[in-house]
This record gives C-alpha cells, sequence and structure tokens, in this order.
C-alpha cells in the first residue's frame, strides 16, 4: 500500500476516518486548524500532520471532513490554499454535509486547477467512521469514485454513486431531514406516552417489537436516551444547518414542503435558546417546552422559523 491519502479535519468523524486510513497504510497526512483536534488526532508515527499546501504535496487524494463548504473553499484557494498547489490529476473527495449549489461551485473551482472533486455525503456517525462503516451517497464522475474507491473502502461499507456532482450532497440533506424528523416525532410520541403514565424503556420496547421502529428506536433511545448518557456525538447545530439547507433546496425547486419546516422551526427554536453546543440527544429532555413555544409562535401549528 502507498500512502498517498489526506486527510483535512480531525473533529469527531474525521478522526476517525484518519485512524482507519492510517491502519490501512493508506494515510500520508492530516491537518486540522485547531491545534488540540491535530494532538486528539493519535496517528502513527509515519503521518504528517501537514498544512494544505504540503498536504496538496504529498497526496494523490484528500479527503474533507470540515463543517461545510465554506471551510472547504478556505482550504482550497489563497496563496495558502490547496489549489496554489501544481498537483493534476489529484482527486478531491467532500464529506461535509453541503447546499448542492455550493458543492458544484467548489468542484467548478477544483477544475480550472486540473483537480478532481466528488461529494460524498455519508451517514453512519462518529461510531461508524471508528468501524469503518459508513455509508457514502457520491455525486461526480464514475471513473473518478472508482480511481478513488480502494481508499474510500477502507472508511465505508456502503458506497451509491448518485448521478453528476451535487447529487451525493442532495441526497444527503434529503436523508438528514427524514432522519432529524423522525427523531422529533419519535421523542414526541415518546414523551406523549411519559405523560400517559407508560414507562419509557417500554414504550420503546413496544415501538421496536411494532411497525413504528426506525433506526432512531432501535439504536439512539436504547444507546443515548434511555442510558442517560445524551452521548450522539453530534451537536443541535449540525442538525439546524442541515435542516435550514433542506428546507432551502426544497423552495429552491418549487416544493410545498411542510415536514421539512416543522422540524426545521423545532430546531431553530433550541438555536434560540442557546443548545447550539448541546449534544441533539438532550433535545428529548427539552422537547414539551420546545413545542410549546413553537406553537405560541405559529397560530397555524406550523413553528415559526427563527433567524439564525
Amino acid at each position: 500500500m502507498t500512502r498517498d491519502v489526506g486527510v483535512v479535519g480531525l473533529g469527531r468523524m474525521g478522526r476517525g476516518i484518519a485512524r482507519r486510513l492510517d491502519a490501512a497504510g493508506r494515510l500520508a497526512g492530516a491537518w486540522d486548524a485547531s491545534r488540540s483536534a491535530r494532538e486528539l488526532a493519535d496517528l502513527s508515527e509515519g503521518v504528517g500532520l501537514y498544512a494544505p499546501p504540503e498536504l496538496a504535496m504529498a497526496c494523490t487524494t484528500i479527503l474533507f471532513v470540515l463543517p461545510g463548504s465554506v471551510e472547504i473553499e478556505d482550504c482550497l484557494t489563497g496563496p495558502g490554499g490547496i489549489l496554489s498547489v501544481d498537483t493534476p490529476g489529484q482527486t478531491l473527495v467532500d464529506l461535509t454535509t453541503s447546499h448542492p449549489t455550493e458543492t458544484r461551485r467548489l468542484a467548478g473551482l477544483a477544475a480550472t486547477r486540473g483537480r478532481a472533486y466528488l461529494d460524498a455525503g455519508m451517514t453512519g456517525g462518529a461510531q461508524g467512521a471508528d468501524a469503518g462503516r459508513l455509508t457514502l451517497m457520491v455525486g461526480g464522475g464514475v471513473a473518478d469514485l472508482e480511481r478513488v474507491r480502494p481508499v474510500l473502502d477502507a472508511i465505508a461499507s456502503r458506497i451509491f454513486h448518485l448521478g453528476p456532482t451535487g447529487s451525493g450532497h442532495t441526497m444527503k440533506l434529503v436523508h438528514n431531514m427524514i432522519c432529524h424528523t423522525i427523531f422529533l416525532a419519535t421523542s414526541e410520541g415518546c414523551r406523549l406516552a411519559e405523560r400517559a403514565g407508560i414507562d419509557l424503556s417500554q414504550a420503546v420496547e413496544v415501538l421496536n417489537a411494532g411497525n413504528a421502529r426506525s433506526f432512531i428506536s432501535e439504536q439512539r433511545f436504547p444507546n443515548h436516551i434511555l442510558t442517560g448518557t445524551y452521548d450522539g456525538r453530534s451537536p443541535v447545530s449540525n442538525l439546524a444547518k442541515d435542516l435550514a439547507m433542506a428546507v432551502d433546496m426544497e423552495r429552491e425547486m418549487g416544493m410545498a414542503g411542510l415536514y421539512g419546516p416543522l422540524t426545521d422551526g423545532l430546531l431553530s427554536q433550541a438555536m434560540a435558546e442557546g443548545m447550539a453546543d448541546r449534544d441533539f440527544t438532550t433535545l428529548y429532555q427539552v422537547l414539551d417546552g420546545l413545542m410549546e413555544k413553537a406553537s405560541l409562535e405559529s397560530p397555524a401549528g406550523a413553528p415559526a422559523s427563527v433567524d439564525r
């Protein structure tokens, strides 16, 4: 194996991805703007902690595990950016959750410098990243994907090619809109069960024995809520960002969404109350109050969107 892969972003997801590539003998270097994140990476001695220009020179494939398109553009452009280094044939893999319009723009920038660009929305969470069992939703050229598939196989158990650039991030927004909506709907039902005097663990057990079961009831509730740990390893701000982009995409496509905006409104309310950095599973603890305030703000019963 040749160590020719770089990872930019060593947070909750990036650390696991970098470690999997390191263990597979593929990781040449990694970077994060945060010194503490670099120190926590715990990579082998042969892996360099390279700034973007050095990473560009050392790697044929670079994976971005950053919050979004803004952070990727910061790494790509300018005199200290990856695209300032002449490395034609390099493949950039965008593992963020981003708006497809911005994704296509960044892919265009990369193309002017001879780089291929794949958008690869991922699901599986930090645990999936640690275990190398992510699911990837990929947009971009088929040949580009096949060229880096051995790299992606080290971090993912399933890879779906969905179409041209932007398709992967489109599907990721659809996926997350559904997932986060189900989380809040399940939480509402479970709060109702508790209010009626039913034990939460029994309510979840019944859900999982019936047609209302989901990843949320089978994994999130038993592992992160019933345990009292509230450690889903993703902040409320991430969910709010995802829903805002999904709702924007609905509007751009002329679709009159309902459940997406409802979920967006509840998450916006949580953000307005200072919950941005709290683990999203803690929303279960405060959901009654969020729903009450959202209902008061919108007479029709649909949560009003809060300015970010």
